[in-house]
């Protein structure tokens, strides 16, 4: 479910009026010093325990109740509904806005249903169509989905308005008739056969950005969605369509405008290109989603170059030569957008900045699919892409369409700019062209930024930059993305060879994320320096950039696994394989152990090994020593563990009951969990039988949420298997 804002929950709490939304139900109140009073709505209240403070916003029963809170609960507690439906009711000032903002008092009651949104008597096609509406509206009050689109890139309000990009948040329920009447039951019911509502009542894209396809009448014929977290249960796919097949092609003005096109494998690619000005652009239903639709359209309207910018991974290069197989068939040339290895059209869009110039050359460079040598491909310009139809005062014809918007391109730009999608004598080669190096094409300042050099030193980076040195210290506190709070001393040198011979600088603490302070920081510096502003400013950008490189770095360390992966030499390994193929290797062990003092106890000493490396198995080994004190319990216990890698066993003196439920899901699979006197594990031992015994841990546990503070269950599990060492 999408995340209400916190900031708009508690304005919400603050200027909806209490007293007004009281009487609203038609609570009567009357004064009572700072506060008003008046009868319960929620229980027989013979004398009033009802008790509202217009100062505090808040309300409070005296009575049987015993509850109270914000208007948020009051709404929650009089329609018995959950705080998401109270927030919207109250967003939507459902029959409240004359009482609860501030107008006068309404005796009527509060309504549980909302402004209605779907026409029962539509048919199917308008039904869907009013849906992907619904969530285009939504889609552009929702700070949280608008974040996510320009954090992949695509930033654009035309964008959003031509291709109805709408967001599902689980609000939609609350705008049909209730279940338990005969007009919502048979909505929510058709609602299912289209696919946008689950048997289970759920919506099918919710905490989805939804991107519809639209055939050539502007209907709804198909529909993608995005989920736009990461915090979702295991399993929960992130890429959704409506149920069925997949229909339609999206884009079609685009394929209709031109007779060259960039054929995507996702539509958040394709949005990427026509964010970045290629228009001429469209997109199959992933790898194996190319459809007798997209082949039927590219005849209809008469493609003859598909320019193909499927993912540079193996299955999307797989992909690539099945459709060009297809399109070449047709008559169709092919082309293949090559990215750095690993890398789809929208990664590749947000490393190498700015986009239309990186995606720009990856066109340029696309390879040859066919035989022989490649044909040249006329020059056409980025921006041929048809207008949507509502945007068309008559129909044009094709080659009409294409003038008419060739025309409004300066006539500057098309002497000095050749079109991106113009063909270079070299790609004309079968041999592939080799993978473009995202260093090659950034912008001067962050090429510049990643060639600078830094030298860190007991919690300091020094960065110099001509005459002018930079020294910062506070990096290793930011662990956060989110802020880089840092000192820097900006200093200017006498002569640059002498790093300390400095005839002028200036010292401050500052976030180098806010503009505001680094508009300060650049100002007095510059004074302090005797440099102008625009150098300082151009120097601490580099610095800035240089940071997040090495604070990327930082978090990447912090954030590793604790156990390292060990690697052997050749010899190593051979010496390995020499001890396990010994015949002797039980003796082996033994003498290892001698050598190391452990002298007697053979027996307990190799059970205790065997044990020890049986933490591999599914399966593994426990083991128990058992003597009198001092005999040498510890010791033995100490001596096993020593010949184990130091990354493969967690040894503790005691633990709490609650404690291994709440570690790492992997922290101790396959590991030795050595625990010194089993005194020590006894609160734990109900957690190390079923660890044993089952192989895993499960545990419930309530806790606050943190969006709506209230409780709610939340669940942690502890993988196994693991080897139990005890004494």
């Amino acid at each position: 479910m999408a995340r209400i804002p916190e900031g708009e929950v508690e304005r919400m709490k603050r200027e909806v009026s209490i007293q007004r939304l009281v009487e609203s139900r038609g609570v009567v109140l009357k004064r009572h010093g700072a506060d008003w009073i008046g009868h319960c709505p929620f229980h027989p209240d013979k004398a009033p325990s009802l008790v509202v403070s217009p100062g505090k916003n808040l309300w409070h029963c005296l009575g049987a109740c015993q509850t109270g809170g914000s208007v948020i609960d009051f709404v929650m507690k009089s329609e018995g509904v959950s705080f998401r439906h109270a927030v919207e009711l109250l967003r939507e000032g459902a029959e409240l806005k004359g009482a609860a903002w501030g107008g006068k008092a309404s005796k009527k009651s509060t309504s549980r249903k909302m402004p209605g949104l779907l026409t029962p008597a539509a048919e199917d096609q308008e039904l869907l169509n009013q849906v992907i509406e619904y969530y285009h509206q939504t889609l552009k009050q929702s700070p949280e989905a608008l974040g996510y689109l320009e954090s992949r890139g695509l930033k654009s309000a035309e964008m959003v308005e031509r291709f109805k990009l709408g967001f599902a948040n689980r609000t939609l329920g609350y705008r049909l008739p209730m279940r338990n009447r005969v007009e919502g039951a048979g909505l929510r019911s058709r609602l299912q056969e289209l696919g946008v509502l689950r048997k289970s009542g759920h919506e099918h894209f919710n905490g989805s950005v939804v991107i519809p396809i639209l055939d050539e009448n502007g209907k709804v014929v198909e529909a993608y969605g995005r989920k736009i977290t990461s915090f979702l249960r295991k399993g929960t796919p992130d890429h959704l369509y409506l149920p069925g097949p997949h229909r339609g092609v999206w884009n079609l003005p685009a394929l209709e405008a031109s007779q060259e096109v960039i054929l995507c494998e996702s539509l958040i690619d394709a949005l990427t290109f026509w964010c970045a000005g290629f228009r001429n652009v469209t997109s199959s239903y992933g790898i194996e989603g190319f459809t007798q639709d997209h082949l039927k359209v590219f005849e209809q309207y008469g493609i003859k170059r598909a320019l193909i910018a499927y993912d540079r991974d193996e299955a999307g290069e797989k992909a690539a030569k099945g459709v060009a197989e297809k399109l070449i068939s047709k008559g169709i040339e092919c082309y293949r957008i090559q990215f750095p290895k690993g890398m789809d059209a929208n990664e590749y869009a947000l490393k190498v900045q700015p986009a239309q110039k990186s995606l720009d050359v990856a066109i340029r460079k696309a390879l040859w699919l066919g035989k022989g040598k490649a044909p040249v491909r006329p020059s056409l310009p980025a921006c041929c892409v048809a207008d949507s139809p509502e945007h068309d005062p008559e129909p044009l014809s094709r080659a009409a369409k294409r003038e008419k918007i060739c025309d409004q391109i300066e006539p500057s730009v098309q002497a000095s700019e050749p079109s991106p999608l113009a063909a270079e004598p070299e790609l004309s080669a079968v041999e592939p062209t080799p993978p473009i190096e995202p260093v090659e094409m950034l912008p001067d300042p962050v090429v510049a930024a990643l060639a600078v050099d830094a030298e860190q030193k007991n919690h300091e980076v020094v960065i110099s930059l001509g005459d002018r040195r930079y020294r910062i210290r506070g990096l290793q506190k930011n662990l956060s993305f989110e802020q880089m709070r840092v000192n820097v001393l900006a200093a200017r040198l006498e002569d640059p060879s002498v790093s300390k011979d400095t005839s002028s600088f200036h010292v401050d603490t500052l976030d180098l994320y806010s503009a505001k302070q680094r508009s300060v920081y650049v100002k007095q510096a510059a004074e302090e320096l005797g440099v102008k502003e625009e150098i300082i400013k151009n120097d601490l950008g580099k610095v800035l950039l240089k940071l997040e490189e090495l604070q990327e770095e930082q978090i990447k360390s912090k954030l590793a696994p604790k156990s390292k992966e060990v690697t052997l030499t050749k010899e190593e390994q051979a010496s390995a394989l020499d001890l396990l193929r010994d015949p002797n290797l039980l003796d082996r062990i033994l003498t290892d152990f001698e050598k190391c003092g452990i002298v007697g106890e053979e027996t307990n000493k190799l059970t205790g090994y065997l044990a020890a490396v049986s933490r591999k198995l599914e399966e593994p080994l426990a083991v128990v020593i058992q003597s009198s004190s001092a005999a040498g319990k510890t010791s033995l216990m100490d001596a096993v563990l020593a010949f184990m890698p130091e990354e493969e066993r967690v040894q503790y003196s005691a633990m709490t009951g609650q404690s291994l439920f709440y570690m790492g899901e992997t922290d101790l699979q396959h590991k030795i969990l050595a625990i010194v006197e089993e005194e020590g594990a006894e609160r734990a031992s109900y957690a190390l039988k079923l660890l044993q015994s089952e192989g895993q841990l499960t545990i419930a546990s309530t806790g606050k949420d943190p969006d709506t503070g209230r409780l709610v269950t939340h669940e942690y599990h502890v993988e196994g298997p693991v080897m139990i060492f005890l004494t």
